[in-house]
């Protein structure tokens, strides 16, 4: 038997016992790899050597995205009750929202950075296949995950958090990189039903945000601190924030090709009205989320897979910002961008090599810890798998 304690490079046959705890929340490697790759692509500086290790992480994050597809069949296969199990727990459920992700994260990269090692012609095929596949999956966890958590799951405001968002804000992240595959389409009724689907896209996920995140800020505000290992979560609430102001600048940028005309300057204008509010309300949530993460620091918080939340919901806030300097001019934005960017890196190295860490020693892929005994529990821990 595979004990907790055993390391990945050592584990007996079948290998296929090594990820039978491995959760749909593994994907959001790929998701904070691939964001540094299309975050530093949309800098408005151009620094030298900075897009071919930007390149490098898009590589980068392909790989991990087919070695997770193929560990998550693997899982599948020999481990239904797990996968069942997952699905039907409601701090694990809302991850498959990171699949979708994953797979248009990646499939934007190939079209940003990507097409340098691998071709134009490539890459926009690569995309198609994986924006369309990250669409069908989005919309379905979507309507999945909030009917899963009404009927099965139970739940009630107090357990909020903003996991929660994870399979609503999947369509944004379709909404803003669906415009990057306008140009290769026919010119006319192709291109338009595009975009006005990214815009259906758009809507779809902000008013569900928009429905979502009081019950998450009312939870923090009533119900106190996050446990210690769900401080991290925090910063996940950046992610719908920062991935809308993106797709509103991404629209403004291929609207006077698609829709000429009024609508075309009138998305321009809603890349500007929109953007700088909402980028406004994700700085303040963002000193508010570094304030509890630095809170969970002193209280003895550890390492958790929910540090990767510290990747992706910054990088859409890099190309937020990017995308509002080009619609503005404003120099200010420019240097915020790359500030972000610098942050989103820094984090990436730091949860990059702990997780490695955790995969080699055995720990992140080990099962739940027992809940401790006695009438007191111990903070900031879960037995959730999804938290590992």
């Amino acid at each position: 038997m595979v004990t907790a304690a055993q390391p990945l490079y050592v584990l007996p046959r079948p290998r296929a016992a090594a990820v039978r705890h491995l959760g749909p929340n593994w994907y959001a490697t790929v998701m904070g790899t691939a964001i540094v790759a299309t975050a530093g692509a949309a800098l408005p500086v151009r620094v030298p050597g900075l897009r071919p290790l930007c390149a490098a992480f898009w590589a980068l994050s392909l790989l991990l995205l087919a070695a997770l597809l193929a560990a998550r069949a693997l899982h599948w296969r020999h481990h239904r009750d797990q996968a069942r199990a997952h699905l039907l727990d409601p701090a694990t459920a809302p991850f498959y929202g990171c699949l979708a992700m994953a797979l248009l994260a990646v499939g934007g990269g190939a079209l940003t950075t990507g097409r340098d090692w691998i071709g134009l012609d490539a890459a926009v095929a690569l995309d198609a296949v994986l924006f369309t596949a990250g669409t069908v999956v989005a919309l379905a966890a979507a309507v999945a995950v909030p009917y899963l958590m009404a009927v099965r799951h139970r739940v009630t405001a107090a357990q909020a958090t903003p996991v929660w968002l994870l399979p609503l804000v999947a369509p944004m992240v379709s909404a803003a990189l669906g415009p990057l595959l306008s140009p290769h389409l026919p010119a006319g009724q192709p291109r338009q039903t595009l975009l006005l689907a990214c815009l259906a896209l758009f809507g779809l996920s902000l008013l569900a945000t928009f429905v979502m995140l009081p019950l998450v800020f009312g939870r923090l505000l009533t119900g106190g601190p996050p446990p210690l290992a769900l401080a991290p979560t925090l910063v996940l609430v950046l992610g719908p924030l920062g991935q809308s102001t993106t797709a509103a600048g991404n629209f403004a940028d291929v609207a006077p090709q698609v829709l000429p005309g009024p609508d075309g300057l009138g998305l321009g204008v809603l890349a500007v009205l929109y953007g700088a509010p909402v980028m406004g309300f994700a700085l303040l949530w963002l000193c508010l989320a570094v304030a509890h993460v630095a809170r969970a620091r002193r209280h003895g918080m550890g390492f958790t897979m929910t540090w990767w939340a510290f990747t992706f919901p910054v990088g859409t806030c890099v190309t937020g910002c990017a995308a509002l300097a080009r619609h503005t001019g404003l120099v200010v934005l420019d240097l915020l961008a790359c500030a972000l960017y610098l942050v989103l890196v820094a984090a990436w190295g730091v949860v990059a090599a702990h997780t490695a860490h955790g995969l080699l020693s055995g720990t992140l892929l080990a099962g739940p810890r027992p809940a401790p005994r006695g009438p007191r529990r111990a903070r900031g821990r879960t037995t959730s798998g999804a938290v590992r």
